[in-house]
């Protein structure tokens, strides 16, 4: 029988399946499955919103619904069912970023990978929370923002997409993503970039990347397209999109 009560609410185009969320839940009533947190069954949760503040995006909300009572019976049977498999839709207790893999590195280069060659890195530091917004190398750059596990399966990283370009590099998993987009729109206001492109890795945890980018480019009113690509993690470019400016806003005259 439902009843009215508080219960979890996951807006599903701000979630970025980092899976924070899913941790902080103590009755494993979340989980991320298509790259998405959801929730599993109402009985599961128990409406207090312990995990709304682990959500860096703002996806989770608690509102009054018609929803089944919360069980805690049924919470102590699920929490002391086996966890599934790393194959297996649904991950339980942890990002899907995280999950252990072995691959096979090609036994010989592909056509667009230099084997040796002169670092194109063209400036220090690299990492975004050290980089402040003036560093005279941000000015006017063409700016990538990439994830740090990028560099590791992308071969060529160097010669395709660093050479010319002025690097960002983060985690949005480990790091502070809210300081990660107070961070770039004060980049993006002063440095004034021609060009932003986003090098993201496929798992779900990294979309706050681009999530901090697209919201930053906004918050700084630059009309600047963003670039984003997706990286897989035996190397390759599973997506590249590009997102333009929001139009402006037109001013209608009150006279």
């Amino acid at each position: 029988m439902k009843i009215k009560r508080p219960l979890i609410r996951i807006d599903e185009e701000k979630c970025t399946g980092c899976g924070d969320c899913v941790t902080a839940c103590q009755e494993g009533a979340i989980a991320v499955i298509d790259g998405k947190a959801r929730l599993v069954r109402d009985i599961f949760c128990d409406g207090l919103g312990a995990c709304l503040g682990h959500c860096p995006t703002g996806a989770l909300t608690i509102e009054e619904v018609d929803a089944d009572p919360f069980d805690e019976e049924a919470v102590a049977e699920h929490l002391a069912a086996p966890a599934p498999q790393p194959a297996a839709p649904a991950h339980f207790g942890g990002c899907p970023g995280s999950a252990i893999r072995r691959l096979s590195p090609a036994s010989a280069p592909g056509p667009d990978f230099t084997a040796t060659g002169p670092s194109a890195l063209g400036h220090w530091p690299v990492q975004l929370r050290l980089v402040p917004p003036t560093a005279p190398f941000l000015q006017q750059a063409d700016l990538l923002l990439c994830a740090d596990c990028v560099p590791f399966a992308l071969a060529g990283f160097h010669q395709r997409y660093l050479n010319g370009r002025a690097v960002l590099v983060g985690c949005p998993k480990l790091d502070d993503l809210a300081h990660y987009q107070e961070k770039l729109t004060a980049i993006l206001s002063l440095a004034r970039p021609h060009s932003l492109t986003v090098l993201r890795m496929e798992v779900p945890c990294c979309g706050g990347l681009a999530y901090a980018a697209l919201n930053a480019r906004d918050a700084a009113g630059v009309a600047l397209p963003v670039e984003i690509h997706t990286v897989s993690i035996d190397g390759l470019i599973r997506q590249r999109e590009t997102v333009p400016p929001r139009p402006a806003v037109s001013q209608k005259s009150t006279a």
